[in-house]
């Protein structure tokens, strides 16, 4: 955001204060509105220094304002407590901002708060940063100088003063609050405004209508806000009241409440579970975490602190993920590979932590630029500017006719309230509340109900993989184990419930792996523990009585339990674990066999451990079967062994050493398996030309072996994998695009799993279609890098694996940029971010994301979505049914009014019978079309001001006027026609020379001689009839909305109205038209009445069907005229299809200038530095 500085003037204030006395209290209202112009009209311009108030504007494309006063914080309490003065130790050390906040020699502390963050003035640098984590050009090695011992109490003391408490602060919104917040709506406003004015001219009947609806729809909105705000309340609560052991300097250790905590302090991890309630760094120790909130990954490899080494050189915000204890993770003490007490130091607290990452999403999503909405803006503008043309016509005629002051008023504002229909808002809300309840019955539930509309424009949907496009995990489905002479004929699997024989491949299913046992519950990497679990072996810790040569005490036991098969050993001790990782691929154990011998077992990506065994243990056929699998879907894992020397000491084994001239034992099959409706929904989509893409934390690998079998990538089309890698230590970056390989085999690559990659490319390979690969590292490389590169890659860009929570919610939001309407869905928590920034994004979980997304599913699977969209298009086609009608009904009353006024005439309490029982009962029931059962390959218009919509509301207002004026001034030509006169409905079949014309005197009393006239009667017939025809031909059915004819309420309340009004028109009841103020005609003149409205009907429909709604002819008239889309995505789409360079294959660029991506860099908050400096 950008940051201006005010300092407020007392003249200035004493001015608007009597400027709200005096406006009523608009002038306040207005400052509410506008909150720029709240600072300008109180404050004058200074420097950030000086300022008392700060003025706030986005940098987005919203350039939204807001205010907040500069407070201070008083730290002379301290002088009494423990003798701080400016020149006291504690606070002299200018190099943590801490310090350089506090001005001396006052002891006190500007801040601002914005959006929960504090940020206080930096004396040194002259602005203001945020304060609440260390700094980031701290080294872990300084962190360990200046932390590793605790703070002092006096250090606690100022830091938790100034850095503010750490919690999270979601308080549950005030109904009041809420209520104020939806009542100051401009357009509820107006409609107080109207409602007062309808009052005072005894319109009463229908403000009370108004008031009801706009009661009703502001009590809905209110309750979704409050239930959001309470169910947010709920979710951070818990993690406010966490106890936490911290140690101090001088103190010792003791128990704080976590809320105490500030940067700086040392926690100590003790027990087999803490949930870490602040974002900390390890010193000492290591420990296993649960990061199912970060990448979804239940169980962590084990963490470490940094070495010595690094933490020397890079400052703590570059230090690898491995040695960084994330909120809201849980920790567990490791105690097989450290038997000590973990120590960490705190990094960021209060909102500055990563779980605040999640909830600052929540609190303060990035608004939604929705076209539509803007357009209704400026539809509503272009009434109030037709509004005004008719209130200064209405102030002519009636001041000329010499009408009393009080009432040429009120005609002028009746005409604003006339043109500008306050019922619109009720009107467009109606037929959200039927989508939403439609959905609901579909087990989908909307906490954002105006994001519907939004749904009906997705052209993107973005899916999470594990949970959301397949079942949870991993299952393991068979062995391919091999000898000497290659692998043997006969696959073990183990959906057969067949045991697999004992053998050195057993025994690496048993023990390679990095399984931990806690609490009685075994616990780790998924796939570990589907092989594990296949071995039906259990796990145990060795006791102090354990005594086996070269087996240490407290050592990870596997054994057979009392139901496996007879093997030849007791178990296997696992005596030391070299972890897998990324880079390298595999993981290594040495085992110990009771009674038996020493082993190294190898399991990891099947290139990688072929590469360490001997060559003649490779079976020749080893490309060609491993191809069998992967091009089946299934994740292949290889495994192998070799025997050590028992006499060895383990820590003189070296890595390198034991994982030296390996046996190759054979290949472990597991398949993700996709859910049953994963398939027909996305082939729903993609037949429906909405693009599908998937975002998942699972390797590369699996997630393109998914893509391929989901039919997100079909048999036919190319998946490029792009490799972004950043040189350490320097500005130099490359990016590579190689081809996955379909059909043939060479083992090499460079993923975290194996990938095979085609070298050459035949010619045809850049015509077809194709779909980018990448992992998040390459994401984030190509982001800050290669930033022009992006929306290339975007416009093909299907997988993105390996994606942090925090690239996921950016890599939505580069998504939009490109003017793509984007879908999340989602199952776990790592996917709030994505699914609060998205236009639409769906939970298929009841948890944490729940709260995030707008829609929650209550069936796990993806067959949510084509309903959602299915909902969407027919609510926004209803939107734009509602504004057509209530603009039409608007313009027609509007038309009919000026022209009686051009008599001094008027309609009233015929007004009542439009509004109430036919208009009210038109927009409560056209929304009840349900959404059409087949998503067709286009999507419905998304914007209100576009040429067919505006030439649609354009040739119908016209149509309308010109009926109105031909039937005002023929009515005023026929022979019976007298200003003066009343026809009496007692006299039938008589000619219209003979009609009587006399009134009684009783007559002339009872009736309104100020509103009853030929002109009034013959309007006010065109009119109703006509707003009931509109209705008619507005109402949209195929494609998007179910056929009008099956919306049976609609078409039955259609069918009363029209035979009402021809009732009325053509029923001789003196009493029945004394009371509508209406006057008896010759059957003539009404069936040339009906003739009009025919006429009118007909040519409105066929302007309609033929022109309006003929897709096919728009499309002709666009070639025409050359017109192209202007969505970036379309624009890319068109300069990459001319580009033959396009896409690079088997090509590396490299980029060694500084900044030469010349972009906009997101990386993930929890790793990086996420000070933000205003």
């Amino acid at each position: 955001q950008e940051i201006f500085g005010y300092r407020t003037q007392g003249c200035r204030k004493a001015l608007c204060l009597v400027g709200s006395i005096f406006s009523l209290g608009l002038l306040p209202l207005v400052f509410y509105w506008r909150p720029a112009w709240h600072v300008w009209a109180h404050c004058v311009p200074c420097s950030l220094q000086e300022a008392d108030v700060v003025l706030l504007r986005t940098t987005d494309e919203f350039q939204t304002y807001s205010w907040k006063k500069v407070i201070w914080i008083y730290l002379s309490a301290f002088n009494s407590a423990f003798g701080l003065t400016p020149d006291h130790p504690l606070i002299t050390d200018e190099e943590y901002i801490v310090n350089r906040a506090i001005r001396k020699p006052d002891l006190k502390v500007r801040c601002i708060k914005v959006q929960k963050i504090r940020y206080v003035w930096d004396n040194f640098e002259g602005r203001f940063q945020k304060i609440g984590s260390l700094e980031d050009w701290l080294t872990s090695a300084k962190i360990h100088l200046k932390f590793g011992s605790g703070l002092t109490k006096e250090e606690q003391e100022i830091r938790r003063l100034i850095c503010g408490p750490n919690t999270i602060d979601v308080e549950i919104t005030p109904i009041w609050k809420l209520l104020i917040k939806e009542v100051l709506n401009p357009f509820y406003i107006f409609q107080l405004f109207s409602v007062c004015l309808w009052f005072s001219e005894d319109y009463k009947e229908y403000a009370f209508a108004i008031i009801l609806m706009s009661i009703i729809s502001i009590a809905l909105t209110v309750y979704d806000l409050r239930e959001q705000s309470v169910k947010l309340h709920r979710l951070v609560e818990s993690h406010n009241s966490v106890t936490v052991s911290v140690c101090g300097r001088t103190a010792g250790v003791q128990d704080l409440e976590s809320c105490s905590l500030v940067p700086g302090d040392l926690l100590i991890l003790t027990g087999n579970k803490v949930q870490m309630p602040c974002d900390a760094i390890l010193i000492d120790g290591s420990c296993v975490v649960d990061e199912g909130m970060l990448t979804g990954t239940v169980l962590a490899p084990p963490l470490k602190p940094p070495p010595a080494l690094l933490g020397a050189t890079l400052p703590h915000s570059l230090s690898p993920p491995q040695h960084v204890l994330i909120s809201h993770s849980h920790t567990r003490n490791d105690e097989i590979l450290c038997q000590h007490t973990c120590k960490a130091s705190s990094l960021r607290t209060g909102h500055n932590y990563f779980q605040h990452f999640i909830h600052h999403l929540l609190l303060y999503p990035k608004p939604m630029n929705f076209k539509l909405y803007s357009d209704a803006i400026r539809f509503l503008l272009c009434l109030v500017g037709t509004a005004t043309v008719g209130m200064i016509y209405t102030l002519c005629v009636y001041v000329l006719s010499g009408e009393p002051p009080e009432e040429v008023v009120k005609k002028a504002l009746d005409v604003i309230t006339i043109a500008v229909p306050p019922a619109l808002p009720a009107a467009l809300t109606t037929g959200i509340i039927y989508a939403q309840r439609r959905l609901k019955k579909k087990g989908i539930f909307c906490i954002s109900p105006q994001r519907i509309n939004v749904c009906g424009q997705l052209n993107l949907v973005c899916f999470d993989k594990t949970g959301t496009l397949t079942k949870d995990g991993l299952d393991l489905w068979g062995v391919v184990p091999c000898n000497r002479n290659g692998f043997k004929s006969i696959l073990h699997k183990f959906a057969s419930g067949k045991a697999l024989p004992w053998g050195p491949l057993f025994a690496a299913m048993a023990s390679c792996h990095s399984l931990i046992l806690l609490d009685g519950t075994i616990q780790g990497d998924p796939l570990d523990l589907k092989m594990f679990e296949a071995t039906t072996w259990e796990m145990d810790i060795s006791g102090d009585d354990f005594h086996i040569k070269g087996v240490p005490t407290h050592a990870m036991v596997v054994k057979p339990c009392k139901t496996a098969s007879q093997v030849p050993v007791e178990g296997i001790a696992i005596l030391h674990q070299f972890p897998f990782s990324s880079a390298l691929r595999r993981m290594t154990v040495i085992v110990q066999e009771m009674g038996g011998d020493r082993l190294a077992f190898m399991k990891g990506a099947p290139e990688r451990v072929a590469s360490f065994c001997q060559p003649e243990t490779v079976p020749t056929s080893f490309a060609r079967e491993l191809q069998i699998y992967t091009m089946q879907g299934f994740r292949v894992i290889a495994l192998a062994y070799k025997k050590l020397d028992i006499d060895h000491h383990i820590t003189a084994l070296t890595r390198e050493k034991v994982e030296a001239d390996l046996i190759f034992l054979g290949l472990l099959i597991l398949e993700n398996q996709l859910k049953e409706e994963t398939k027909p929904v996305l082939e729903e989509l993609i037949s429906a030309c909405i693009r599908t893409v998937m975002i998942t934390g699972d390797n590369l690998q699996t997630a393109i072996t998914v893509a391929r079998k989901s039919g997100m990538v079909s048999e036919n089309q190319k998946v490029i994998l792009i490799e972004a890698d950043e040189t350490s230590g320097s500005s130099s970056a490359s990016i590579s695009w190689k081809l996955v390989e379909k059909k043939y085999h060479i083992v090499y690559g460079n993923q975290d799993n194996y990938i095979n990659i085609r070298e050459e490319a035949p010619g045809n390979d850049r015509e077809g279609s194709y779909h980018f690969a990448l992992s998040g590292k390459s994401f984030q490389v190509i982001s800050q890098h290669f930033s022009s590169l992006l929306p290339k890659i975007l416009i093909n860009g299907t997988i993105f694996a390996r994606m942090s929570p925090g690239q996921k919610s950016s890599l939505v939001e580069e998504f939009q940029k490109l003017d793509y309407f984007v879908g999340m869905c989602g199952d776990g928590a790592n996917d709030c971010g994505a699914l609060k920034m998205a236009h639409a994004g769906i939970s298929l979980s009841e948890q944490e994301a729940s709260v995030a997304s707008p829609f929650t599913s209550k069936i796990p699977n993806i067959e949510c979505i084509p309903h959602l969209i299915k909902e969407g298009r027919a609510a926004l086609v209803t939107s734009f049914c509602m504004f057509k009608y209530m603009a039409l009904y608007s313009m027609i009353q509007y038309v009919g009014v000026l022209l009686l006024y051009w008599e001094a005439n008027s309609l009233h309490y015929q007004f009542l019978f439009q509004d109430l029982p036919y208009t009210l009962m038109v927009y409560k029931t056209l929304s009840l079309n349900g959404a059409y059962p087949k998503l067709v390959p286009f999507r419905p218009a998304g914007r209100l001001i576009s040429p067919p919509q505006l030439l649609s509301v354009i040739l119908n207002v016209l149509l309308s006027l010109a009926m109105h004026i031909v039937g005002f001034v023929l009515v005023q030509r026929q022979p019976w026609y007298s200003v003066k006169t009343h026809s009496d409905c007692t006299v039938k079949n008589e000619s219209i020379s003979e009609l009587n014309i006399s009134l009684t005197a009783a007559e002339k009393m009872e009736s309104n001689s100020d509103f009853t006239s030929f002109e009034n009667t013959t309007v006010w017939f065109l009119g109703t009839i006509n707003c009931i025809m509109v209705a008619l031909t507005f109402s949209k059915g195929k494609p998007f909305r179910q056929p009008t004819y099956k919306n049976y309420t609609f078409v039955l309340v259609l069918v009363i109205q029209l035979g009402v009004c021809l009732f009325i028109l053509f029923a001789d009841i003196p009493e029945l038209y004394r009371r509508l103020d209406l006057l008896c005609t010759p059957v003539l003149w009404r069936v040339y009445i009906v003739i009009m409205l025919s006429s009118n009907f007909f040519v409105s429909l066929v302007v309609e069907e033929a022109i309006i709604e003929n897709r096919a002819l728009w499309m002709v008239i666009k070639r025409c005229f050359g017109y192209q889309s202007k969505s970036q995505y379309r624009i890319w789409q068109r300069a990459l299809a001319k580009d033959p360079s396009w896409p690079p294959l088997n090509q590396t660029s490299y980029c060694d200038l500084p900044g030469c991506g010349g972009g906009v860099s997101y990386g993930n908050p929890v790793f990086e530095s996420n000070e933000e400096q205003l």
